[in-house]
């Protein structure tokens, strides 16, 4: 039978960051520091502090509900996701030189590189922690251990997707369109998709069902960065909360990449000669704008940010599910941070 009701997000939203809490809490006064460290990274430190949208975790309560019309008893799966989420981003605001994430100052940049690396690989422990309340909450040691293993080989997709950023950037020379999808496949699809597919293999055992929700998480994850790519370059501040900024800092995003392979040869040696200017005037900006646009990466990539959403959306929509509420959020979820 199909539960049709309201969904309170900010209510599960709440319940995540409670069970965060509840994870990251002072293990002795020699560590308090730590741990105070972790909150602030967060914005759990009381501050009133940006949080981050906390979109993978709410998309894992969404499709555990989905299956069995509740949400609170995955959500240390919840909790294990965002830790883990964040770990990656304290690494990665020391190997980008960072030093500032939403509108705060980042870790590294307060206490340090060594006590962010520390930092981060502690908050890795705890997303492993989180998992065993499951074991508490009754789940088998079956599923438990097959989470976990989803979890890590998450992680390794993560670190992998990481090498090829670092190493294509530190090479000088750009990655190719085929090896960016390969590269935002492991960095951002596979995170999203693990959280997706977490919430579907708590619910159920029946693996045509998980793969359902397997699909729809790796076409979103896609989605979601190309997305985040054209807002980088073509986002309006007032609408999107942040100023864009990729060719500014001459970031290797599809756009970018895509016009590398298809300008006309006079666009694309302007191009070059642009991407070689360290901090580029709001003249060049404009001028590389128009460079890609003349090259049709703004269509392209907008064309394939549509085509994973839409095979999200049919994903999503071939599932039977007991709680049409949550996939109606899912999807709305969906059509949310596909913007662009």
């Amino acid at each position: 039978m199909t539960v049709s009701r309201d969904i309170d997000l900010n209510q599960l939203l709440a319940d995540t960051e409670a069970e965060i809490l509840g994870v990251v809490r002072d293990r002795d006064a020699s560590t308090v520091g730590v741990y105070e460290m972790i909150r602030y990274h967060l914005g759990l430190d009381g501050s009133e502090g940006p949080r981050g949208k906390r979109m993978r975790p709410l998309l894992g309560l969404l499709a555990y509900q989905s299956i069995t019309g509740e949400h609170e008893r995955a959500l240390p799966g919840a909790a294990a996701v965002e830790l883990g989420h964040n770990f990656s981003l304290v690494h990665d605001d020391i190997e980008d030189g960072d030093v500032e994430r939403r509108h705060r100052p980042t870790l590294w940049s307060i206490h340090g590189v060594p006590q962010a690396i520390n930092t981060g690989d502690l908050i890795f422990s705890l997303s492993r922690i989180a998992l065993h309340r499951l074991t508490d909450l009754g789940f088998s040691d079956t599923r438990v251990l097959r989470l976990m293993r989803l979890y890590d080989e998450t992680c390794v997709l993560l670190c992998e997707g990481q090498y090829i950023d670092i190493a294509t950037s530190t090479q000088g020379q750009p990655m190719n369109v085929a090896l960016y999808f390969d590269m935002i496949g492991r960095k951002t699809a596979a995170l999203i998709s693990a959280s997706i597919e977490a919430g579907a293999l708590l619910a159920t055992d029946d693996e045509a069902v998980i793969a359902g929700y397997r699909a729809f998480g790796w076409s979103l994850g896609l989605a979601f960065q190309l997305n985040d790519d054209l807002l980088g370059i073509w986002g309006v501040e007032a609408k999107t909360g942040k100023v864009p900024m990729d060719i500014a800092r001459h970031k290797q995003t599809l756009p970018i990449l895509y016009a590398l392979e298809h300008a006309a040869p006079a666009d694309l040696a302007r191009l070059r000669e642009l991407k070689a200017v360290d901090e580029p005037s709001a003249e060049e900006i404009a001028e590389t704008v128009a460079i890609l646009e003349r090259a049709g990466a703004d269509t392209f990539t907008r064309t394939e940010a549509h085509r994973h959403r839409d095979a999200a959306i049919a994903a999503i929509n071939s599932l039977t599910v007991v709680d049409e509420a949550s996939r109606e959020k899912l999807v709305a979820i969906m059509h949310a941070v596909i913007s662009a």
